[in-house]
């Protein structure tokens, strides 16, 4: 909590922040108390969504770079920072290691692919 609190004042004064507060506000109020450990487990199955839906989405024609547009059609290239954001919010309401979590998102990942 008292990290939180530090982000929330960081983010306030402009400051960049690992973990997006806004973020982890929103997603708390989703949070139903009445059983973490299977909303825990709905995260993580979250992420292993993500991570085997990668391929595919990695294959697809709007996936490749366009130089016209200087970027991806689909805006893919958003991707990364967005699962970094998502996974640090819903591992920091959940307490589990994000490090860890991180690394098991890569291996499901690498299996995938």
């Amino acid at each position: 909590q008292v990290a939180m609190n530090v982000y929330e004042l960081s983010s306030a004064a402009g400051l960049p922040c690992e973990i997006d507060p806004a973020l982890v506000v929103a997603l708390s109020s989703q949070k139903s108390g009445k059983n973490p450990e299977e909303e825990y487990k709905i995260a993580c199955l979250l992420m292993v969504f993500v991570a085997v839906s990668l391929p595919t989405l990695a294959s697809n024609v709007m996936s490749q770079y366009s130089p016209a547009i200087e970027g991806h059609c689909n805006n893919i290239h958003c991707l990364a920072k967005a699962i970094n954001q998502i996974a640090a919010a819903l591992f920091t309401i959940h307490k589990g290691s994000i490090e860890d979590r991180l690394k098991e998102f890569l291996a499901v990942c690498i299996t995938s692919f």
